[in-house]
């Protein structure tokens, strides 16, 4: 499958039929259009990429480099900017639009969105950790544990209680169930990382 990708915004979710009558849960991403704003090659970047923007700012909320960045594509400044490496940059020209139709039904695509955030939350909950006895003197109830021989400091990675949640999560190999051309809308099989309305990157699966 050849390298390409698209930005969109995440709506929610809902469920279509097969013509065998079998439900299939699917996420409704609206893809587009986006516009080329940047293209970068490998003789004056060293490696091949696009630029792509999706979801018009207002111009109050741009700033100059901003605004003279989406100029140059003859476009209005974008809130979602993000680059595409590995697709072939001399088949898009700069200002070009991207629409959902470069996907098709049956294909499968990574769909990469920031988590919902859960707040500060505790060991058993962040973690799935086990939750202690509940009777019998017990004082050890949702605490994380034993930290483990540590010595004047925390070692990386521990699992402790923090902060939940609001991290970049990319979902592979989810199959594009239906493509909507004329409202730029993919249905993809499935959930897709992320809050409804949040901004969420499509592209084609890598190891499909």
């Amino acid at each position: 499958m050849t390298a390409k990708g698209i930005l969109g915004k995440k709506l929610g979710m809902t469920q279509v039929f097969t013509p065998e009558g079998i439900v299939i849960p699917v996420t409704v991403v609206e893809a587009g259009p986006n516009v080329v704003l940047q293209k970068k090659d490998l003789e004056t970047d060293g490696y091949e990429a696009i630029q792509l923007g999706f979801g018009d700012k207002k111009e109050n909320n741009a700033i100059k480099p901003e605004k003279g960045h989406a100029k140059k594509a003859n476009a209005t400044p974008k809130r979602y900017v993000k680059e595409f490496r590995g697709i072939n940059s001399s088949e898009y020209e700069v200002g070009q639009e991207v629409k959902a139709d470069i996907f098709a039904e049956g294909e499968f695509v990574d769909v990469t969105g920031t988590s919902k955030g859960k707040g500060f939350q505790g060991a058993i909950k962040r973690h799935g950790q086990r939750i202690g006895p509940k009777s019998h003197g017990s004082h050890y109830h949702r605490k994380p544990g034993s930290m483990g021989a540590i010595v004047n400091r925390v070692f990386k990675g521990k699992k402790l209680p923090g902060h939940m949640g609001s991290e970049t999560v990319t979902l592979q190999n989810l199959e594009v169930v239906k493509v909507d051309a004329e409202k730029n809308i993919l249905l993809v099989k499935g959930s897709i990382p992320g809050a409804k309305n949040s901004f969420v990157r499509v592209q084609a699966s890598v190891k499909k």
